[in-house]
């Protein structure tokens, strides 16, 4: 199996993947339109942060898995992906810990204004009173918008600040943020209205491009601080460079829109001006240790199907398929049941759907759930329950419209 790593990885990881039996092209400085031509002949392709286009995708001709190795897929096209018939999965919550940090840094960064009194000193400049000026944060309102894995994570790190924390996320509900101990806000736009501090924590979706828009930004208290580690396409940048250089907020990025594809090049977005906006180079999961636990769990999604064919953590698997019908065969765990089962829904110009086959303890007995896009009909039951001696008994359930 030959697996392709098109960005920076751990070489101590390379080598636990040779030793699984892979062969590893290892090209961390490939640039994302050159991987159509290098992309066939393997079957796994891992990235970071490189853009894995269609046109990469449709050239892989034996490609099977595409693993990013973290969080978001939003530089996959899944879309096309599904299409083939390629396993799209990540490493979801292995840099959670990282991008946590990381909002505190900012945070701080902001309130204590430390890029401006390092630049201040690295030019020989001596100025306490000017940078005496810090509000503290101690007894703020946080709103954290996004509770999975690096929401709870910011979360607790603010008790350790005295923040107040109030939440918003489609899924959270009032029972889970008691349980959490923090404020409860049924609509978004309440957490921007009444929190000193927003950090966003969504994931890249169509309904949340430009989630964080004008009105929104409006609705943020004077000098009120918008952190954001996610996604910069989550945030409408020209109504936030807006409200930046009206100076009604101050603002905290590791993420833009748009930034560089590459890992180094010149970046001349005009909001980088501002002097009320502290950002950092699209780094959030960039530690020693989430770098780490991300390999690790890579290198688990790599083994797995490797052994098995099992992609872990797949993302693009149908969440329901057209099937309708359900067909359960108990059968006797001998050669060519399934076989003669499927051929007679073939024959039937029924579509097979998905197919599970589960074998009873001492592997006499197996119970397969076989889910079709059509109804099977009497006469179709009829000819799999006389046709072969080892089918123990059939059923047929109705699971869809």
């Amino acid at each position: 199996m030959k697996i392709f790593i098109a960005d920076k990885y751990p070489e101590a990881h390379l080598e636990r993947f040779k030793q699984l039996g892979c062969a590893v092209t290892y090209n961390p400085t490939v640039k994302a339109g050159e991987l159509p031509k290098l992309i066939p002949g393997h079957k796994i392709l891992v990235v970071r942060s490189k853009q894995v286009t269609g046109e990469t995708l449709k050239a892989g001709d034996e490609l099977a898995l595409v693993l990013r190795a973290g969080a978001g897929v939003n530089t996959i096209d899944v879309k096309t992906a599904s299409a083939l018939g390629i396993f799209v999965t990540n490493c979801p919550g292995k840099n959670s810990i990282a991008v946590a940090e990381l909002v505190f840094a900012l945070l701080l960064g902001i309130d204590r204004r430390l890029a401006d009194s390092t630049a201040a000193l690295r030019a020989h400049q001596w100025n306490k009173k000017e940078f005496s000026k810090a509000d503290g944060i101690f007894g703020k309102t946080l709103g954290v918008v996004g509770v999975g894995s690096i929401g709870r994570e910011v979360i607790t790190r603010a008790r350790a600040f005295g923040l107040n924390v109030i939440a918003w996320s489609r899924s959270l509900t009032p029972a889970q943020a008691k349980e959490m101990g923090i404020g409860y806000c049924a609509e978004v736009d309440d957490l921007f209205r009444h929190a000193d501090i927003v950090t966003l924590h969504l994931a890249l979706k169509p309904e949340t491009r430009k989630f964080v828009n004008a009105a929104r930004l409006a609705l943020m208290r004077p000098n009120a601080i918008l952190i954001n580690t996610a996604r910069g396409e989550v945030v409408d940048q020209a109504a936030l460079q807006a409200a930046l250089a009206a100076r009604k907020i101050r603002a905290g990025l590791d993420v833009f829109d748009p930034e560089p594809a590459e890992g180094t090049a010149d970046f001349t977005d005009p909001i980088l001006d501002l002097p009320t906006l502290y950002g950092t180079h699209h780094v959030g999961a960039s530690t020693e240790q989430a770098q780490e636990a991300i390999a690790e769990e890579a290198f688990r999604i790599v083994e797995m199907f490797a052994k098995t064919g099992e992609a872990l953590n797949c993302v693009n698997l149908a969440k329901r398929t057209p099937a309708k019908w359900q067909l359960v065969v108990r059968h006797y765990d001998r050669v060519g049941v399934l076989a003669f089962v499927l051929d007679v829904i073939r024959r039937a110009n029924i579509n097979v759907e998905e197919v599970r086959n589960i074998v009873f303890d001492g592997a006499a007995a197996a119970s397969c759930r076989i889910q079709l896009d059509a109804e099977p009909d009497a006469d179709l039951l009829g000819t799999i329950a006389k046709g072969n001696p080892d089918i123990i008994g059939l059923e047929a359930i109705k699971i869809g419209n």
